[in-house]
């Protein structure tokens, strides 16, 4: 019988919106002490474990962590854009009015946050590679937050919340094609292009078994992972090509994207986050901790992600170009704006790429200036978001008090 309620628990929990950010920050604390207790030889060695596969002259031959990164990662991408998709063919963000200031919003979310980090290491070259950290948005981690204490807050500032996280997406997605690819091989690159027309024949033929979409999609991220662009735009440009419908039930699209959600939220980021989040602090002096580099990715996170969603909104908003989501405030929308500062996932991700062959000091201030700048942004969010939920459901207690006064004081005068 316990174990009933434990299982009926669990499937309530994971049901929750805010399941996913609460699995990645357990997934990051455990990460944290590992990396700096008895077991950091055994995450170490977890992390570096080589995993190979070979097709005759064909292998691809990597340590753990950078089959999480390229490969399960490919995979959240893969996702990410079928989402994405969706909302700009039938979702939210078809229709002009609703993108127009969450699509401001994530561009200066995007400009602010690198200027910032560039003010601090415009000096140093190699730092300069990693102006995109700050500029991404953890959805998983910020709805997370937003779930659960903005719970009485307006249904139109989650979905201000889901629409700059998917632009932020999009910029990253460009943000990694043109800044973080090298090396090309061309062959590899002929083979994932005709990869990419076989998936777009497909899509036109109107095939509905997904063995061939899922065949040909393995043979394009193996191609793009030797050609020098990153494993992850082949799972981005892939989902471009599975078949979508206006109806949700006939569309493999949404089906894939069900199907593969749950696993990306609670296996693949919660082991992205496993894999990237341990930084060893052990016998390490402030001073190596909170470099140039780690201080412009918490001064972009913190001040330059608020700064700039919130100035581009209020500028929008002011000039008319757009409205204010429906029932927000400004403090609303301003506590909304410091959780775009939580950027956890993507960030980690950009600096693992920023960095890949610096090694580990340039890795730790990543992860420091990472992790940092989300806290605090995530705090302070919480913060504002929780006070101006509380003063949302006094407001409303209080119409209804006064409403129930009303109606008794009329009452009494027809008695």
């Amino acid at each position: 019988m316990p174990e009933n309620i434990l299982v009926q628990r669990w499937k309530r929990f994971i049901k929750t919106d805010a399941s996913s950010g609460i699995i990645l920050v357990v997934a990051a604390a455990l990460a944290l002490i590992m990396a700096n207790s008895y077991f950091s030889y055994s995450y170490n060695a977890f992390l570096e474990f080589p995993v190979s596969i070979t097709l005759g002259d064909f292998a691809i031959r990597k340590p753990l962590v950078l089959w999480v990164n390229d490969g399960l990662m490919a995979l959240f991408f893969f996702v990410v854009s079928l989402e994405i998709k969706r909302e700009l063919l039938y979702g939210q963000l078809s229709n002009r009015d609703q993108i127009v200031l969450p699509f401001l919003a994530a561009v200066a979310g995007i400009i602010f946050p690198a200027l910032i980090y560039v003010a601090f290491n415009y000096h140093d070259a190699i730092a300069m590679n990693g102006w995109a950290i700050p500029s991404a948005t953890d959805i998983a981690f910020a709805l997370g937050i937003f779930m659960l204490f903005g719970k009485h807050l307006p249904p139109s500032l989650k979905l201000f919340l889901l629409s700059v996280a998917i632009i932020d997406d999009i910029g990253a997605v460009i943000i990694i094609a043109l800044f973080y690819s090298q090396d090309l091989a061309p062959y590899s690159l002929i083979v994932a292009s005709v990869g990419l027309v076989l998936l777009f024949i497909f899509n036109r033929l109107e095939l509905e078994n997904k063995t061939p979409f899922i065949l040909v999609s393995i043979v394009v991220w193996a191609a793009v992972l030797k050609s020098g662009v990153h494993a992850t735009l082949a799972g981005f440009a892939v989902a471009w090509f599975i078949p979508i419908a206006r109806k949700e039930s006939e569309s493999m699209s949404y089906q894939v994207e069900q199907g593969l959600h749950p696993w990306i939220i609670f296996f693949v980021l919660p082991l992205f986050a496993f894999a990237n989040a341990g930084v060893g602090l052990t016998n390490v002096s402030a001073d190596k901790l909170f470099t140039p580099i780690s201080i412009g990715i918490i001064g972009g996170l913190f001040i330059g992600k608020q700064l700039g969603i919130f100035t581009a909104c209020f500028i929008a908003i002011k000039l008319k170009l757009c409205r204010m989501p429906k029932g927000a405030t400004w403090s609303q929308l301003y506590g909304v704006c410091l959780l775009c500062g939580v950027g956890f996932t993507m960030s980690l991700f950009i600096g693992s790429l920023a960095f890949e062959e610096q090694g580990l000091a340039y890795q730790t201030q990543v992860k420091v200036g990472v992790l940092v700048g989300s806290l605090i942004s995530a705090v302070a969010g919480t913060l504002l978001i929780r006070k101006s939920s509380k003063l949302k459901t006094a407001t409303i207690d209080s119409a209804t008090d006064k409403s129930s006064e009303l109606f008794k004081l009329t009452e009494g005068e027809n008695k």
